[in-house]
């Protein structure tokens, strides 16, 4: 593989077995020129239907655009500049948009879970297609709610750069590229799970 190419696999050094859906699932910051197409979206937006959710209260919102329109640009035109930097090698932007209330009007509390439960499938099944996602807080919420005329109980709870795997590690600020390439990693197990009370980490051997 070339070295000014984005890595289609990293090293995952995983302590137990997983789906190779889930261990080769990364978020990188460059794309393949491929298109993402409207089925393809609609492929990725019915798995993301069928998550689980809180009372089955489904409170998920996505806006998307496509590269080259004005839902694209208008998206993009709310991103942090350091996402900005690199998001605009993605073919698709997304907005993750939450319903913080009920039907009855109370507080959901569990929106921003099940929106990620929606995240979650819409994650896995682009993987099985080629299809990278990389998920960013780094949004203006409050204008970008404003910008595409939401009530005031939603909330913007992330965007999402969408695009194959692939692309040009020039196409990614210089700063950034090392994480492109070099392993990932995560927390031990130990760290997060309890079989009982919570233990602080510094507490654990």
């Amino acid at each position: 593989m070339n070295s000014d190419k984005t890595n289609l696999l990293k090293e995952t050094p995983t302590d137990h077995e997983i789906l190779d859906l889930i261990k080769n699932r990364w978020s990188p910051r460059t794309f393949a020129d491929t298109p993402i197409s409207a089925a393809d979206l609609n492929t990725l937006f019915e798995a993301g239907r069928w998550a689980p959710s809180s009372n089955n209260f489904q409170p998920w919102h996505i806006v998307w655009g496509v590269k080259g329109s004005e839902t694209y640009d208008r998206i993009f035109n709310h991103l942090a500049e350091f996402n900005q930097n690199w998001a605009k090698n993605a073919p698709v932007l997304l907005l993750g948009i939450v319903d913080t209330k009920t039907p009855k009007g109370d507080d959901n509390y569990h929106a921003p879970h099940d929106l990620g439960q929606f995240m979650a499938n819409v994650a896995i099944q682009a993987q099985s297609m080629g299809i990278a996602l990389h998920q960013m807080a780094g949004v203006d919420y409050k204008a970008a709610l404003k910008e595409f005329e939401f009530p005031e109980t939603y909330h913007v709870a992330t965007a999402i750069a969408i695009g194959h795997y692939g692309g040009d590690l020039e196409d990614v600020p210089e700063d950034l590229r090392e994480a492109e390439t070099g392993p990932r990693s995560r927390k031990k197990i130990e760290e997060f799970t309890y079989n009982g009370n919570y233990i602080k980490h510094a507490d654990i051997d």
